[in-house]
């Protein structure tokens, strides 16, 4: 037996060999890898982490994967930036933002896409295929092209055209479903169980979901090896959130870092909120959301699969969830680009304006080392902020114009 145990059932902790599948056929709890932890500490360290690619696969100790990864493709090791300027705005005196979106195809997408087609390869898949509402469906077409793999990506009608796009470019065959995302998702299962294709957040979700703790890993080792005392992070299926938590755990279990407390709190948009909602409610049952209606279309999952999850990690740890509404999230947006330079998607301008709203509310706490996770660009969603932005000065071309112009609009030059 090697540092990859296995697949273990989250719920009745059935054991299962590592094979393309993702729910225990006893209980239908999800099915999440298992590590031997303690043949991984005796042969990882620092300096062995330093020493490999500036990608993800520097952690690949504590990835499912043996082998097949691509280190051409230059996934992970994105900039955690201070943020001392968004931290004046909202009174928080050490805060840093994880800027995922410099990525290949500008979301924290490649990460997990990047785990999830080198165990495809492992498998011997030819296809593959995702549900998507738009990030995923680029990250996974992209991965297709570079290795030459037949690629599907299915996305509801109604996503953003620019994301659309950002797909299409890749040559993939886009497959746009008249539904909620939800509905989409039942469908790919189906198909799922008819092809032998690689459905990367559904047969492969247990390898594919495991690159998120790389967010975990990245920010521990930029931090000088040493864990936040909070981050917030967008909720959309709630996996993100969950092997963000797993992450820190695997960090402290390895003896990369000293243990230490990490409050965990999750973003939610308002038109989309069911687990915002649940907290709020002080349950863990988590009601699904039939009709998402949102302008941060990448978190509008209305029945998120790792709800319950999520849940347990904040309360255990100590954190909060909060719902936002759109103009929050536009202001949000804004707020971070014009502190810090960075455009951020929707996804981020919920987690910048969540912050906003537990700082406010005392719940991050000014003296807290605090993690933001930006997970995309805006670049993508350009749309939200439409009529939200300032006209630019139309001058003709003389000095004089020019002057008359900035005079009439001295306050904004203030």
């Amino acid at each position: 037996m090697g540092r990859i145990r296995g697949l273990t059932c989250r719920e009745c902790k059935r054991a299962y060999p590592l094979t393309p599948t993702h729910v225990c056929e006893f209980c239908f709890g999800p099915l999440e890898v298992e590590y031997d932890y303690e043949r991984i500490r005796a042969g990882t360290s620092r300096e062995r982490v330093a020493a490999g690619p500036l990608s993800l696969w520097r952690y690949r100790d504590l990835l499912p994967v043996e082998r097949g990864e691509d280190d051409s493709w230059r996934v992970g090791f994105t900039p955690l930036q201070r943020a001392d300027n968004l931290g004046r705005a909202l009174g928080l005196r050490e805060l840093y933002v994880k800027n995922d979106s410099v990525n290949p195809t500008f979301s924290f997408k490649d990460r997990v896409v990047a785990v999830a087609i080198a165990k495809a390869k492992e498998f011997g898949f030819d296809t593959i295929a995702c549900a998507s509402t738009g990030n995923l469906a680029a990250a996974v077409a992209a991965a297709g092209a570079k290795a030459g793999l037949r690629t599907f990506v299915f996305v509801p009608y109604d996503i953003e055209q620019s994301k659309i796009v950002n797909a299409a470019v890749y040559g993939a065959q886009i497959v746009a479903v008249k539904g909620t995302y939800d509905e989409l998702n039942r469908l790919c299962s189906e198909i799922a169980d008819r092809q032998r294709w690689a459905f990367f957040n559904i047969n492969l979700r247990p390898y594919y979901s495991e690159g998120s703790k790389s967010l975990a890993f990245e920010v521990a080792e930029q931090l000088g090896w040493r864990l936040p005392d909070h981050v917030v992070v967008p909720i959309a299926s709630g996996s993100l959130l969950t092997k963000i938590a797993k992450g820190f755990r695997e960090l402290e279990k390895v003896g990369l870092v000293e243990p230490k407390p990490v409050r965990i709190s999750g973003a939610q948009p308002a038109g989309c909120a069911p687990v915002a909602q649940a907290f709020a409610a002080g349950t863990l049952n988590v009601r699904p959301v039939r009709h998402p209606n949102t302008i941060a279309k990448s978190l509008a999952i209305g029945n998120p699969a790792d709800g319950y999850y999520v849940l347990q990690v904040v309360k255990q740890t100590g954190g909060a969830i909060a719902a936002v509404e759109e103009e929050e999230i536009v202001a949000g947006m804004r707020l971070l680009a014009q502190s810090e330079g960075i455009f951020t998607e929707t996804a981020g301008g919920v987690t910048v304006a969540t912050l906003k709203r537990l700082a406010e509310r005392g719940v991050v706490r000014p003296d807290e080392l605090t993690v933001a996770y930006v997970t995309g660009n805006g670049l993508k969603t350009q749309e939200a902020l439409y009529g939200h932005l300032s006209a630019p000065l139309s001058v003709e071309p003389t000095v004089e114009s020019f002057e008359e112009a900035i005079a009439n609009h001295a306050p904004a030059y203030a």
